[in-house]
């Protein structure tokens, strides 16, 4: 087998060559940096629990288990009906070292069962639990 060593088939090797390793050197460092996905454990509310629309509630969960480092640490609450999570959080821009933050349920919201779902480093949904209608 032979090689093609001629002046254009080593141009353009070097040019594959050099556009790989470039690739490879602007690829950003968190995406090379090894990263600690943190879904932490939704303590409250519980299936239990019964919110009221547009009443205040302690959102909390376990942060027993954070590693070091956290690659979002800030945190969105979501309600989330059936298999839809709303598109508007009812909290947001907390720190999810915190564990916990106060949510207020809006007051358009249906009542029915729904969980909570905690977005940062990573998403995680609590146990079903229903809120009521305002009295």
């Amino acid at each position: 087998m032979s090689v093609n060593t001629s002046p254009r088939a080593l141009l353009t090797s070097c040019f594959v060559l050099l556009t790989l390793l470039s690739c490879a050197l602007c690829a950003p460092l968190s995406a090379v940096m090894r990263r600690d996905v943190w879904v932490p454990t939704i303590t409250c509310p519980t299936s239990d629990s019964t919110w009221t629309v547009g009443k205040s509630f302690l959102v909390t969960w376990d942060t027993s288990s954070k590693p070091a480092e956290v690659t979002n640490p800030n945190g969105e609450i979501y309600l989330r009906l059936g298999d839809e999570t709303q598109s508007s959080p009812i909290a947001s821009g907390f720190a999810l070292a915190d564990g916990q933050v106060e949510v207020t349920i809006p007051t358009d919201t249906t009542p029915d069962q729904y969980r909570v779902v905690l977005f940062g480093d990573s998403g995680n949904w609590s146990d079903q639990f229903p809120i009521d209608a305002a009295t």
